[in-house]
């Protein structure tokens, strides 16, 4: 699994929102490249679907409590995430959106 930062990721897509100067510096898988990018407001939607059934969500949500969120649901159905918060270490484990 290759990672890039978030930095890389919004210079990819063209994004030119703030967010908390750790996250921009926080890794990522690079799968996220290959995402559909949907936008709505200031908020922004990052959708792959891997070869093994998994699909991978990025939410990017400048202004939020939780600015990023990573979910991905598995072929059965399970979700899995995390939420990263405005400050560092500010991060939640999810299993549902």
């Amino acid at each position: 699994m290759i990672e890039m930062i978030l930095k890389d990721l919004l210079n990819y897509f063209d994004i030119e929102e703030s967010f908390p100067d750790y996250l921009l510096e926080q890794s990522f898988n690079e799968v996220f490249l290959d995402g559909d990018l949907s936008k709505s407001d200031n908020n922004y939607k990052i959708v792959v679907k891997t070869r093994q059934d998994v699909t991978h969500q990025m939410f990017l949500k400048p202004n939020d409590e939780y600015p990023v969120i990573i979910m991905s649901e598995l072929p059965n159905g399970s979700l899995n995430g995390m939420k990263f918060g405005q400050s560092e270490g500010d991060v939640s484990y999810i299993n549902e959106l």
